[in-house]
C-alpha cells in the first residue's frame, strides 16, 4: 500500500547510523539486473535502535553482517524498508538485490533509456536500486564496479575517476570507478552503453588538465561542440568569477533521450536530458542554443553549489538549487545581453512562478511539508529561490557577496547543510544583520508593494510612500526585508538618480530632495526583488520611462505595464477603441536605436499567464481575445514599420554572432505580428520555404499554428517528412500541433496522440504535446464545453501509471483554477474531482489533487 504520510521540516532528526564508505557492484541485464552493496556503517549515537534502510521496488536477495549470513527471522522487509536488529556500533553490511531496469517506466533509479542503462538518484531514487540511508545527510565515499556484455555496453562509467577495467568471461567486461568525495546516495550515477565520444581538456587555474568527455548516441557526435563550448565557458567563468576550480580527473556528460527532468549533477558523470546537448543550426533553434549553455553551466556550477557543500534534508532544496540558478543566471548574463538575459528571467517569474505562488501548492522556498519530495522541484524552489540570492547580492553588493561565498566554502566543504547556514555566512563575511532577510525563506506567497507618490512643489521635496503585504491568504504575513532599486528621472533636466531603498516594515516613506518639478519613477529597477507593484502610473509616465530611463528593464517594464493596462480594460470593455498614442509609442521603438535583442523583448506582449494573474476570476475566452484584439491593432498600425524592420532584419547568410541572434529575434517578433493580417501570409510562406536554420523554420510554422493559415498542414508534412528521424526535432513538431488554433483542435489532438511517434513513456514527447496544449493554447484548453480540460486529465491519468513525477507536472494548469471565473472553476474542478476517484493514484499526483480540491 503507498505510504500518503507527510513529512515535516520541525522533524528533521539527526541520523542514527550513518555510512562512511560504499562499494557497489552492478551485473547488468534488461530484466535481471544484480546489485551488492558493501556499506560501511557507524552508530551515531548511544542508542539500541535497529538499523532501518530505505528501499523500494526491490527483491532482496541476501544480506550479512560483517561475515554471517543473515535469516529472514534477522531482519524485517516492507514495501519500503529494510530493518535489521543489531547492537553493533561498527559494522558491514553486505545487501544483494535484484532489479528490472527494462520495465522501470518511472526513470527513477536504474532504468534503460533506449538500448543504454542509466540512472536518476534525486531525489529519492537510489531506493530503487539498493537498501540504504537514503538521506543527504548520510555521505559516503564511493566505490563502483559494473559489468556488462562488452559488445552492447562498451562503455562503463560512474561517479569519480576510473582506477581499473578488463575483460571478463562470456564476453563481459567491467570498470571500476573511485570518487574519493563522499556524497549523498542521490548524486550516485551510473551508464552503461554505446555512444559515440566527444573528447577535450581544460586546464584549470593551477595547471591541472581536465579530461572533458560527452557521450551521445550515435551519429549525433557534430551536435555536441556547442554542449563543449559551453562546459569549458562555464570552468573558466567560476574560475574567474567564485574562483572555483574542478576537482577530479574527468568530468563526463551522458546525453540520453528519456529522463525526467534536464539534467542531473551527479558528482563528474552528469547525465542530460539530450535536449540539453545535441544541437547544430539545422535542428536547433537560437533558444535552444541559449538553453543548452545555461543548463550546461548550472550543472557544472553544481559541483561546489550543490555537491562540495550539499543539503542536510530535502526541505533545504533551494540551498544548492535557488543559489545555482543564480549562478548560471549571472553566468548567462556574462555572456549575453545581461538586461534581455534578466527580462527572460522576470517572464518566467510571472507567467509561471507567480501563478504557483497563488495556487493550491503554494509554498515557501524551503517548504515546511512534504508528502512526495519530486512536487516539490519547483519555479518557487528554483526560480524564486534565485531571486531571494539576487536580492542578497543586491543588499550586500558584488565583493561582500563573493566574501560570503567564500566563507561559505570555507566552513562547509564536504558537508550537509541548511539555508540558514548559507545566509549565516553572507551575515557574518559582510557585517550585515541579515536576520529579518531569512523571512524570505519561510513565507510562502509573492509580496505585493502599493506605492503612492507626493510632490511638494514648493520644498521641491519628493516623497514615496511604500507599503508591503502578502498577496497569499491564510497566512501569517511577517514583514519582509526588500530591497528596490528606484530611478528618479528628471525631464526638464534629462537627469536621473539612481537609488537603492530598503524595505523593512510594514509601511515606509522616503523623501528626496532639490527638484523643480515632479520626477517620473522607474520602480524595481532590474527587478531587484520578486514582488508585485500597485503603483498607479498614467500612461505618459510609462512612456517617458520608456524612452528617458537609464535602467533598461524599468524602460522594458514600462512597456510592459502599459500593454497590460490596455489588455485589462479590454477585459473589462471589449468594445473599447484603442488609443493612437499606444501604437506611436511601439513605432517609436520600432525606430529607435536601441539595441535590437533588447527592442525584440519591448516588442513582444506580455502572454496570457501573465495578464491573468492581475485579474481576479478572470474570463480565459475573454482574455484570449483581448490579446488578439491588441496585437492585431498594433500590427495595422505599424505595418509599414514592421514590415520595413522584417525586411532589414532578414539576412540570407546563417551566423550565430549576437547581431545574427539579435536580428532573428527581432525580425520573428515582427513577423509575429505580421502574421494576424491577410495580406502578410505570404511572408511566412517565403520564409519556411527559405529559411536556412531552426529558428526561422519554426518561427514560420509558429505563425501558422496561431493564425491557422490555410497552409499550415502543407507546412506540418513536409516537415514531419523531413524530420521524422530525428527526435528532437519532431519533439518541436508536437509542441507546434498543440497551439493550433483551429475549431477542430481535439480530433487533431486524438489523432496526434495515436501518432506512430507518438509515446507517453519518453517525457520529453509527453511534454512537447500535452504541456504545449495546455500551457500555449489557452483559447481551446479552456474552451467553455471543458474539452481542453478533459483531454489533460485524461492523458494524466494514463501517465500516472507510466510516470507519476511527468503527471504530476503535467497537472499544473489544471490545479490553479481559482484566477478564472466561476464557470471555469466549475469545469476544472469537475475534472480533477473524477481523477482523483481513481484507484492507485500515486504519491506524486495525490498530493496536487488533494492540495486542490481541499481549497
Amino acid at each position: 500500500m503507498t505510504d500518503f504520510t507527510a513529512r515535516y521540516l520541525c522533524d528533521y532528526q539527526t541520523p542514527q547510523f550513518t555510512i562512511t564508505t560504499v562499494d557497489l557492484t552492478f551485473d547488468l541485464t534488461d530484466n535481471k539486473t544484480t546489485v551488492t552493496s558493501k556499506l560501511s556503517i557507524t552508530r551515531m549515537n548511544e542508542s539500541n535502535a535497529s538499523l532501518v534502510l530505505d528501499g523500494e521496488k526491490l527483491q532482496l536477495l541476501s544480506v550479512h553482517l560483517n561475515e554471517n549470513k543473515l535469516s529472514e527471522h534477522d531482519y524485517k522487509v516492507t514495501e519500503s524498508q529494510l530493518e535489521i536488529q543489531t547492537q553493533e556500533s561498527d559494522f558491514t553490511l553486505t545487501i544483494v538485490t535484484e532489479i528490472n531496469p527494462l520495465d522501470n517506466t518511472s526513470l527513477e533509479g536504474l532504468f534503460k533509456s533506449g538500448d543504454a542503462f542509466c540512472t536518476q538518484c534525486e531525489a529519492e531514487g537510489f531506493r530503487c536500486i539498493t537498501y540504504y540511508l537514503d538521506r543527504p545527510d548520510v555521505m559516503a565515499i564511493f566505490t563502483t564496479k559494473v559489468i556488462a556484455d562488452k559488445a552492447h555496453y562498451p562503455y562503463l562509467l560512474s561517479n569519480g575517476n576510473k582506477v581499473a577495467h578488463g575483460d571478463l568471461e562470456n564476453g563481459k567486461h567491467f570498470s571500476t570507478w573511485h570518487d574519493p568525495f563522499p556524497k549523498p546516495s542521490y548524486l550516485f550515477a551510473l551508464v552503461a552503453g554505446d555512444f559515440d565520444l566527444l573528447e577535450d581538456s581544460f586546464t584549470t587555474s593551477s595547471n591541472k588538465r581536465i579530461a572533458l568527455e560527452i557521450f551521445v548516441d550515435k551519429g549525433n557526435l557534430h551536435k555536441g561542440h556547442h554542449a563543449m563550448k559551453a562546459l569549458k565557458d562555464s570552468m573558466s567563468w567560476d574560475e574567474s568569477t567564485f574562483g572555483l576550480e574542478y576537482d577530479l580527473d574527468i568530468y563526463m556528460i551522458v546525453a540520453v533521450d528519456f529522463f525526467n527532468m534536464g539534467a542531473m549533477e551527479n558528482k563528474g558523470l552528469n547525465v542530460f536530458n539530450s535536449k540539453y546537448v545535441l544541437a547544430d543550426a539545422k535542428t536547433a533553434t537560437d533558444t535552444d542554443f541559449f538553453q543548452i549553455e545555461a543548463v550546461i553551466a548550472h550543472e557544472y556550477f553544481h559541483n561546489w553549489t550543490g555537491n562540495r557543500v550539499t543539503c542536510r534534508d530535502w526541505f533545504q532544496l533551494s540551498l544548492k538549487e535557488g543559489l545555482t540558478v543564480f549562478r548560471d543566471q549571472q553566468f548567462s548574463a556574462d555572456m549575453h545581453s545581461a538586461t534581455v538575459t534578466r527580462i527572460k528571467n522576470v517572464r518566467v517569474l510571472r507567467s509561471l512562478q507567480f501563478a504557483e505562488d497563488a495556487g493550491p501548492m503554494a509554498h515557501p522556498i524551503r517548504p515546511e511539508k512534504v508528502m512526495e519530495m519530486n512536487n516539490f522541484y519547483t519555479l518557487t524552489v528554483y526560480e524564486k529561490g534565485s531571486e531571494v540570492i539576487r536580492m542578497l547580492h543586491t543588499l550586500l553588493g558584488q565583493d561582500k557577496f563573493r566574501q560570503g561565498m567564500d566563507l561559505y566554502f570555507e566552513r562547509f566543504d564536504g558537508m550537509a547543510v541548511t539555508c540558514d547556514d548559507f545566509v549565516n555566512a553572507m551575515s557574518d563575511a559582510s557585517c550585515v544583520n541579515l536576520e529579518q532577510f531569512k523571512f524570505w525563506y519561510s513565507q510562502a506567497g509573492t509580496p505585493k508593494l502599493t506605492v503612492n507618490e507626493d510632490f511638494n512643489e514648493v520644498t521641491g521635496q519628493f516623497t514615496l510612500t511604500i507599503k508591503q503585504e502578502n498577496t497569499l491568504q491564510n497566512t501569517d504575513p511577517v514583514n519582509l526585508h526588500i530591497p528596490v532599486n528606484i530611478e528618479l528621472i528628471d525631464l526638464k533636466s534629462k537627469k536621473s538618480e539612481l537609488h537603492l531603498i530598503e524595505i523593512k516594515t510594514a509601511q515606509q516613506t522616503w523623501t528626496f530632495e532639490h527638484f523643480n518639478e515632479k520626477p517620473i519613477v522607474g520602480f524595481l529597477g532590474g527587478f531587484s526583488a520578486p514582488v508585485k507593484v500597485d503603483f498607479r502610473q498614467s500612461d505618459d509616465e510609462l512612456e517617458a520611462i520608456m524612452v528617458h530611463g537609464k535602467d533598461e528593464f524599468c524602460r522594458w517594464d514600462a512597456g510592459q505595464k502599459l500593454l497590460t493596462n490596455y489588455l485589462i480594460k479590454l477585459v473589462a470593455m471589449p468594445a473599447m477603441e484603442l488609443p493612437h498614442s499606444l501604437s506611436q509609442a511601439f513605432a517609436c521603438i520600432l525606430t529607435s536605436s536601441t539595441d535590437m535583442a533588447l527592442k525584440a523583448e519591448q516588442l513582444t506582449l506580455p502572454n496570457f499567464n501573465e495578464v491573468a494573474d492581475l485579474i481576479e476570476e478572470v474570463d480565459p475566452d475573454i482574455l484570449s481575445l483581448a490579446i488578439t484584439k491588441l496585437k492585431g491593432f498594433l500590427a495595422t498600425k505599424l505595418q509599414v514599420l514592421l514590415v520595413d524592420t522584417y525586411q532589414q532584419c532578414h539576412v540570407s547568410d546563417f551566423s550565430q554572432n549576437k547581431v545574427a541572434l539579435a536580428q532573428r529575434a527581432l525580425k520573428n517578433v515582427c513577423l509575429s505580428y505580421l502574421a494576424v493580417l491577410p495580406e502578410n501570409h505570404i511572408l511566412i510562406a517565403e520564409q519556411y520555404q527559405t529559411s536556412n536554420n531552426m529558428t526561422d523554420t519554426l518561427a514560420a510554422l509558429t505563425f501558422s499554428a496561431e493564425n491557422n493559415l490555410v497552409n499550415y498542414d502543407e507546412y506540418m508534412q513536409s516537415f514531419e517528412d523531413k524530420w521524422q528521424e530525428t527526435t528532437l526535432v519532431m519533439d518541436k513538431w508536437f509542441m507546434i500541433a498543440g497551439t493550433l488554433k483551429s475549431d477542430d483542435i481535439f480530433e487533431r489532438l486524438t489523432q496526434l496522440i495515436q501518432h506512430p511517434l507518438f509515446t507517453l513513456k519518453n517525457p520529453n514527447r509527453a511534454r512537447s504535446l500535452i504541456a504545449s496544449f495546455a500551457n500555449n493554447n489557452p483559447q481551446y484548453f479552456h474552451c467553455k464545453s471543458g474539452k481542453g480540460y478533459h483531454f489533460l486529465t485524461t492523458q494524466i491519468s494514463l501517465l500516472d501509471e507510466i510516470n507519476p513525477q511527468i503527471a504530476s507536472r503535467l497537472i499544473t494548469p489544471l490545479i490553479q483554477f481559482k484566477s478564472f471565473d466561476k464557470s471555469h472553476q466549475k469545469l476544472m474542478r469537475s475534472e480533477l474531482e473524477q481523477l482523483s476517484l481513481k484507484s492507485n493514484l500515486s504519491k506524486d499526483l495525490k498530493e496536487k489533487l488533494d492540495a486542490a480540491l481541499s481549497k
